[in-house]
């Protein structure tokens, strides 16, 4: 069944008996839409609770009309997200709610509290003003360390006991998207695949995996991370996967980087860092950082196949067209073991990305 438009006077309703069950006597005031995010409706949602202070959460829901599964599986996320809420230096949103509705037509939802915070990737979106180095540095170093506890948990414990996925199996889900691709946006992208098979090393115990683990994922206040957000496609896997991930889009030196920022700790500091903290060392990283290049190439080629099937294609999304080929090259030089093509700060890039 095809998405459909979601009917707000219907969310407010629902919204509203499940206030009531919540605060007694609260009433909703304001269901505003949020714009971001694909796999799920988000919506700032005002509340007033009788002798209490006005209130403001924060709404997902599954599109309507469509199977909530996968990454529209909102139910999943809050299911994650209250079970590493009390672990101790992780900040996440804090679930409220939950209402499963009656999907496909009523979809599922769930409510947390507003957290107040910027998330800035400083790689990559508009800054105003000058560059606060000091405050991404300090959000840096707090964020390998909260890595660290986030895969210190045990899923068994928690209650997640999804299945893990390998690390097979995670080149070759993107080998298998690059295939869906035109030949010119994925040069070399096969061969890359199999140099990453043939070289699969030994597998870490699963840990709880966030899946797009970077600073622009997370509400910031000054040097403080408030929330670590956007859980939509968390799984179990091996720890080293998110962290080399957020290694790549921390320490620059990726083609989308839109400038460098001396000042921002290196990958020996950040993973120094995340090893104190997890209180084992970290192997074999080397594979990973290759992976999460090739990765990178898959989710931009994706983005520009897609583009380019539009009515009207976004001219921005377009000059990304040249971006999978270079993470490829980045990720086959990394297998080589030579260090990847550094950034060029006079090559022409894509303007930076809007802070959200």
């Amino acid at each position: 069944m095809p998405a459909r438009d979601l009917d707000v006077d219907d969310l407010r309703s629902r919204l509203t008996a499940n206030v009531d069950r919540r605060w007694p006597g609260a009433s909703v005031v304001a269901v505003d839409a949020l714009v971001g995010g694909a796999s799920s409706l988000t919506y700032s949602v005002g509340v007033v609770v009788p002798g209490g202070p006005h209130r403001q959460i924060i709404v997902k829901v599954a599109p309507p009309g469509m199977a909530p599964t996968g990454n529209r599986d909102v139910l999943r996320q809050a299911k994650l997200l209250r079970a590493i809420a009390a672990v101790a230096g992780l900040n996440v949103p804090r679930v409220l709610f939950t209402d499963v509705g009656d999907p496909p037509g009523v979809p599922p939802l769930f409510a947390t509290n507003f957290v107040e915070g910027e998330p800035v990737e400083p790689l990559v979106d508009e800054v105003e003003g000058p560059l606060p180095v000091a405050r991404w540095a300090a959000r840096a170093r707090t964020a390998a360390e909260m890595l660290a506890r986030l895969h210190a948990v045990d899923p068994s414990v928690v209650g997640l006991d999804e299945a893990v996925v390998s690390l097979g199996s995670e080149v070759e889900r993107w080998v298998k998207l690059f295939e869906t691709v035109e030949d010119a946006l994925r040069p070399r992208a096969i061969e890359c695949g199999e140099r990453l098979l043939d070289r699969v090393p030994v597998e870490e115990s699963p840990s709880i995996l966030h899946g797009d683990y970077r600073l622009g994922n997370m509400l910031c206040d000054r040097e403080t991370i408030r929330a670590v957000i956007d859980w939509e496609i968390w799984s179990l896997g091996d720890p080293r996967l998110d962290l080399a991930w957020f290694l790549a889009n921390t320490c620059g030196g990726q083609p989308t980087a839109v400038r460098s920022v001396p000042g921002l700790p290196g990958p020996d500091e950040l993973i120094s860092r995340y090893e104190r903290e997890l209180g084992s060392e970290v192997h074999d990283l080397e594979w990973f950082d290759a992976l999460v290049r090739f990765k990178a190439g898959a989710a931009i080629a994706l983005i520009v196949k897609h583009n380019r099937n539009r009515s009207s294609p976004q001219p921005r999304l377009e000059a990304m067209a040249s971006y999978p080929a270079q993470f490829i090259l980045q990720a086959l030089a990394v297998l080589d073991r030579k260090a990847p093509p550094a950034w060029d700060p006079n090559r022409p890039r894509v303007p930076p990305r809007p802070s959200s």
